[in-house]
């Protein structure tokens, strides 16, 4: 288990279940491939990659080989 953490501002909760969609970004210049490719590749592999967050506090991801 590998976990990747920030102090950040926290993805808000109406997006959790829409970061990992293909071409899903809330960037301005963001393609919105990055976390959709990341998670498809780890259960390629038998893996996972999740994400818990709080709005203020930050973001986790974790991803379990």
């Amino acid at each position: 288990i590998i976990d990747i953490a920030d102090n950040g501002c926290g993805i808000k909760p109406d997006l959790m279940d829409k970061i990992f969609m293909p071409f899903f970004t809330s960037k301005k210049e963001g393609s919105g491939i990055g976390l959709s490719l990341s998670r498809q590749i780890m259960q390629m592999h038998k893996g996972a990659l999740s994400v818990k967050s709080k709005p203020g506090e930050g973001t986790v991801f974790t991803l379990s080989f």
